[in-house]
């Protein structure tokens, strides 16, 4: 079943014989008044949400490779560099779960989100007046932790907006917008970066943290949900469900996906820097440009699909999109290990749009699906973005290390291969999580 965003969603049910009215009757009393209390979302809020995800993406393409060009700039040594990524990359690993506790505990996730975007609009601009080794520190480390509720924060809103039934497709468009955002700030910075300096990256990053805000104003707080945002059961309904954490835990749905995303980031994270360093061994006069086409293709891809895959994650189901996802992501390292051509690398990140595009919708969707009367959709999010984390960590290290030992081709087909035990996993043990009721 499919529901347009936006319109409130018509849940499935079996016709009422004459026995089930009266029993219902009361039931239906009750209902009604909880029901009309959260009205449908209105086209401001809907469109706020979508420019709100589209400025932080902007604001957050402020951070990361930035930061090293501008910390180089300021005489800084590469071991101090690495030590304030490091640092920021520990707090958002073990900020996850925290992050998404704290979402679940809110009662207003537009408060949180204002608070976490002011957070890491004064960071960038501390990073651009005092980059001295304290305040970057104290900086790298507000940014990571605030970065860790703003993702849950935005799932819980969209949910808490559209519903269970209809999270899918508002999910594709939130990826469509973050892709669209983090390309058009790549291109600003970027030539803030070229033609004024390094520091003006900072000094825009701040600046676009006001836009961010205004249109997370937009979304009016009496459309969103707060049961829905948490992944609780509405008030009328006759099953509550188990709100224990420890049950949450305890699905083995949740468990398999989480492993399934340890696997893609184990398989995924290494690729990128690996075939950056293949093209500039073989074309070094044309490899900036060649690795600019090879991150720009995959994001154009995103923002195409992402809607069709939230749309098509509630006709077919969630595992038949997980299995495209996986069997991209096999083919584009098989692909990698064996093209020699540099120019053609940019074809094969096609593979790297399609797995992109599948999981940045399926990743939330999933997890909303597990979560779904437990209370707990949040700290469920954390949970599977710790296993991001850590997959992602391993990954540049083990890859590295392969390649350094046997080669780019033979790092690139073991990494094929975590990514089809990926694929086996979601084949085997993986049950369907769709919900048409």
């Amino acid at each position: 079943m499919r529901c347009r965003e936006g319109s409130p969603p018509v849940l499935l049910s079996r016709k009422p014989n004459h026995a089930d009215r009266g029993a219902r009757g009361e039931q239906d009393k009750v209902a009604a008044p909880s029901a009309a209390a959260i009205p449908a979302p209105s086209r401001q809020s809907l469109r706020g949400l979508d420019w709100f995800i589209f400025f932080l993406a902007d604001v957050q393409t402020g951070f990361g490779p930035f930061i090293a060009v501008y910390l180089t700039t300021q005489k800084w040594t590469q071991v101090e560099i690495g030590l304030v990524l490091s640092i920021g990359g520990i707090v958002a690993l073990i900020g996850q779960m925290p992050g998404g506790a704290i979402i679940d505990a809110a009662k207003s996730e537009r408060l949180v989100a204002a608070l976490a975007i002011a957070t890491i609009g004064v960071c960038a601009l501390a990073y651009a007046a005092m980059p001295i080794f304290p305040v970057v520190v104290a900086a790298a480390t507000l940014h990571a932790a605030a970065s860790c509720v703003l993702g849950p924060a935005i799932a819980a809103i969209s949910l808490g907006l559209v519903g269970p039934l209809a999270i899918g497709e508002r999910l594709g468009r939130n990826a469509r917008f973050a892709s669209l955002g983090n390309g058009v700030a790549a291109a600003v910075m970027g030539t803030a970066g070229y033609l004024l300096s390094s520091r003006s990256v900072f000094l825009v990053t701040f600046l676009l943290a006001i836009p961010t805000l205004i249109a997370l104003s937009r979304i009016r707080e009496n459309e969103v949900d707060i049961r829905r945002c948490h992944g609780e059961m509405p008030p009328e309904a006759a099953d509550r469900g188990d709100t224990n954490i420890w049950h949450l835990i305890r699905q083995r749905p949740l468990i398999v996906f989480a492993l399934s995303v340890l696997l893609l980031q184990l398989a995924n994270a290494a690729m990128m820097p690996l075939m950056a360093s293949a093209v500039t061994a073989r074309s070094s006069q044309w490899a900036t440009v060649l690795v600019a086409a090879c991150i720009i293709v995959p994001q154009a891809i995103v923002a195409l699909l992402s809607p069709t895959v939230g749309r098509k994650a509630q006709l077919w189901g969630r595992r038949p999109l997980l299995l495209i996802g996986f069997g991209a992501l096999t083919i584009r390292g098989l692909l990698f290990a064996t093209v020699r051509d540099p120019y053609l690398l940019v074809l094969v990140q096609v593979f790297d749009g399609f797995t992109a595009a599948v999981f940045a919708v399926m990743i939330p969707l999933i997890v909303a699906d597990v979560a779904f009367g437990s209370g707990h959709f949040n700290l469920a999010q954390g949970i599977v973005g710790t296993a991001t984390g850590i997959g992602a960590s391993l990954s540049t290290v083990l890859g590295g290390y392969v390649s350094d030992k046997f080669g780019n081709a033979t790092a690139f087909i073991g990494l094929s291969g975590v990514a089809a035990t990926g694929l086996l996993l979601i084949l085997l043990m993986m049950p369907e999580t769709r919900r048409t009721a």
